[in-house]
Formats: structure tokens, sequence, C-alpha cells
């Protein structure tokens, strides 16, 4: 097997003779701290890295630092020469009882490139002992799959020139699946003391030439306590888009999502339809029931009970594809009618609906019905499910799942390598243990996350809106670059 993806976190074992090349793999995957080397700790406890006299006292502390990071979910990458069943059988249980997937890398180098690495060492290993490992790897590369690791992988290196320590790129080769489209969901606006449209603008301006497909912004009256402070600005999104729509960019521009409860369907009929007239059909529709009821009752805004919000979806829905087809006829249909249906400008494109929410019975039932398409959480472990009750409720209703689009919204912690995102991971997780922020936030850096969507890809999603917690501005979006070059790419 090649170099693959590894579980993060996890445990990493690696194998391999002297001048096999398991630091240098190790220190282009992964930071230093998440490294613990037998070589460092005996430069720790010993006088250098070569000092066998302190073998005995540097692997007590490789043990004892092995099982504090594993007892708090932290990604462990072991450097030792890996040889040893026993030891190895013993990190593999330690995994095991701590819930870490586990990974044993082999280093299947080729022997004269480990013998000429050995030579140019300041204290060389003997000869029959590097010869002796050299056995021992090859012995093991035939026995690994037997030890019971949840991956095992084999990084062939037959001469200086190979490219397999190199950092991985992305696997294109995804079968028929469509590459996603990614818009930046803005749901934080830490804009302090500088102009609020500039701020604006420019955010825009730089997620335009990066690559980004559109801008979404949430809809609330008072900033969510998910996302930051309540004192700190959230400005109304239409008139922000409307702002968005003049600047010389490809942008799509909507919310992700509007409550129907903050606004009759009239009014959010007329302002998406004055919206795509003014940015050459480039909107899109978010619309939700709402759930928040603290800004509600500070606005002096109507929150009814579920099951009436999720009517007033329905309706609301069907008011905007009544007041945006063509003529001025009186409309009337299964809950909404209508003396006539003047609302120009009409929209210049077929915009699309799409209702943010994953409730099974219903608000799934309604998409199914009534929207162009969904907004479900990204989350891996329970969106296949959500899908495939999307679909039947296709099914039940006659309509081609197929004409659905999936869309998700991704909260990930992007950083511009390891070191950064661990830093990101910090400062963000307040008091959760960072191993679980980092696994709740999919902590990544850019290249991780494109392989992360096109995973999302595979399952049908076009569409993914991505929502920094972390964004600072448009400076802070090159981190993102690497990403949608990847996807571009």
């Amino acid at each position: 097997m090649s170099d693959a993806r590894l579980p993060d976190p996890g445990m990493v074992v690696l194998a391999g003779a002297a001048g096999s090349g398991k630091s240098t793999w190790a220190a282009n995957r992964f930071r230093t701290a998440e490294v613990v080397s037998s070589d460092a700790l005996r430069t720790a406890v010993g006088s250098g890295p070569s000092d066998l006299d302190a073998s005995v006292d540097a692997f007590a502390l490789l043990d004892q630092i092995v099982a504090a990071r594993t007892r708090r979910s932290l990604m462990t990458v072991i450097d030792t020469l890996g040889l040893d069943a026993e030891r190895r059988g013993g990190y593999l249980r330690l995994a095991r009882a701590m819930d870490l997937p586990a990974v044993l890398v082999i280093m299947d180098t080729a022997a004269a490139l480990c013998r000429e690495r050995n030579r140019l060492r300041d204290r060389p290993v003997p000869a029959p002992v590097l010869t002796e490992q050299l056995r021992k790897i090859n012995k093991l590369l035939e026995s690994a799959a037997d030890e019971g690791w949840d991956q095992v992988v084999i990084i062939d290196q037959q001469s200086a020139d190979d490219t397999q320590l190199d950092a991985p790129t992305l696997d294109h080769d995804h079968g028929t699946s469509r590459l996603p489209r990614v818009v930046l969901q803005v749901s934080r606006f830490p804009w302090g003391d500088e102009d609020p449209g500039g701020w604006l603008q420019d955010l825009a301006l730089a997620a335009d030439a990066i690559g980004f497909d559109g801008i979404a912004l949430m809809d609330h009256l008072i900033q969510i306590p998910q996302v930051d402070r309540v004192w700190e600005p959230i400005p109304e999104p239409w008139v922000t888009l409307g702002m968005l729509a003049g600047l010389p960019t490809n942008l799509r521009l909507g919310t992700l999502v509007s409550p129907v409860t903050f606004r009759e369907p009239g009014i959010i009929a007329k302002t998406v339809a004055t919206l795509d007239a003014l940015s050459n059909g480039r909107a899109f529709c978010g619309l939700g029931a709402g759930w928040w009821l603290r800004e509600h009752q500070a606005y002096g805004l109507d929150f009814p009970a579920d099951r009436q919000r999720l009517d007033q979806l329905q309706v609301c829905i069907e008011t905007l594809r009544a007041l945006w087809a063509p003529g001025t006829k009186a409309y009337h249909g299964r809950h909404v009618h209508l003396p006539e249906t003047t609302c120009y400008p009409r929209p210049v494109s077929n915009v699309p609906i799409i209702v943010g929410g994953s409730g099974e019975r219903r608000t799934l039932r309604i998409v199914a019905e009534q929207a162009d398409g969904c907004n479900l959480p990204s989350d891996q472990a329970i969106l296949p499910a959500k899908i495939d009750i999307l679909h039947r409720h296709c099914a039940t209703v006659g309509r081609d799942p197929a004409s659905v689009e999936i869309t998700v919204l991704d909260l990930p912690v992007i950083g511009t390598n390891r070191d950064d995102v661990a830093v990101r991971v910090e400062r963000l997780r307040g008091r959760l243990p960072a191993a679980v922020y980092a696994a709740r936030h999919n902590a990544a850096t850019a290249v991780d996350h494109a392989r992360r969507y096109l995973e999302l890809a595979e399952l049908g999603v076009s569409t993914v809106f991505l929502a920094l917690p972390d964004l600072a501005g448009a400076d802070d979006l090159a981190r993102c670059a690497p990403l949608l070059a990847t996807l571009h790419g």
C-alpha cells in the first residue's frame, strides 16, 4: 500500500531501519509536538541521539508521553525503529484502550540508500546491526497485515530522488462526481474601527479573487452565541447583499438562511427578485423556519410553535414561486391565494430556493415537495442518513431526487500548516479539550479539507457553505486559497 490519508487524531507507529527516512517523513506531515522520538529523548536525557546508554531513560519518558497524549486523544506519532514486535503490540493495545485508530507506517527504503545515509551520520550504526534491521523490516512487510492495525502504510523509497517523502497531493480521480462549489458563509463581522462597507467590500473582492463561488450571509437580528458575543455587529443581510451586488465579481449572493418569521413572504419575494436583477442573475434564497426565541422577542416578532413556523415556510415558498412566475394574473394554490402576482423587476434567473434544516418528518418533506435544495450539517456520520430520508420523501411525492440540490454548512478550522491549525484550535476551543474541538470542526490544513469536500461530493453534495469560526477579514481568506486551488486543479 502506498502513502495514504491518515486518521487524525490517531496513533501512528513508524517502523524502519536506520537511514530509512522515518523522521523526515514524520516532519513533513506532523507538528514537532506530535512526534515522540526516541532519538530526541536520548538527546534530552543523554549526550545525543546516539547515546545508547540513555536508551532506558529515553524509552521510559517516551512511554509516559505516549500514554499521556493518547489519554487526551491527541495525535501521537511514535518515531523509534519500530522493530520490536512486543513494543509494537503494546502501542496497539494502548490505542485500542483509548479508542484511537492505530496505524503502522513501514519505511520500505532501498538497502543501498539506508547504508549511504548511515555512512553520513556522525555515529553510523555498525554495518551488521543495519543489516539485521533491514532483515527485520523485510519480515515485517510480510507479517504486518496480521498484527491487527487499522491501517498499514508502506512508504516505498528506492532512491534519493524518490518523491514519496513529499507532502501528499490530492487525488482527483473520484469517478463521475462533480467537484463541489464552495460558498463563503459570513457569520461574524469583526470590522472593529474599520469602515464596515470597506471591510465587506474587501472581503467580497478577496473571496472572488481566490475562487469562492459565492457569499452567503447569516440572517439574524442579534449575533448568536455559537458565533460571537451578542453585542458584536451583525448587519441586515439583504441590504448588505445589495451593496455587494454592485461590486465587479461573479459571486453568487444570498442568505443562509432567512427565517420566514422575520419578513412577510411577499416582501422576501420582492427583495430577492430585486437582488437577482441587480446582480444579473446571481441571487439565491436560503429559507428556514427560525429557531431563536430571544431575537424574536427583542424585535417584537411573533414566534409561533414549530408546526406553525413550518406552515409559514410552506406558504413562503409557494408565495415566492407565484410572484416570480410570468404575468400578473391571480394565483390560487395549495397554501396561498393572491389577487394578483405583480412583482417587478422579476428575477432574471431561476433563483434557487434552499431550505435549511434537517428535520426528518416535516422539513425534508417540504424540501422534496417545494424547494430546489436543502442545507444539511456536513457531519459525514449523519449526512448519508439525512440524504436517504430526503430521497425517500422524493419517492413519496413522485420527484426525481437528482433534481434536489444537496448543500451542507461546514464550520472548519483551517490552518496554513499543522502548527497553525493547533494554534487556532487552542485559541478557539474554550473549555473543550483540544482534541474534542478539533474533531468537531475538522481542524486541518486547506488541502486536507479539499479531500474531505471531495468525499462530500461522493455523497451527493454539490455546494459546501464554508463558515470560518475565526474569520478576521479579507487578508485572512488567503489560508483558504490552497483548498480552492486544489479543488479547481
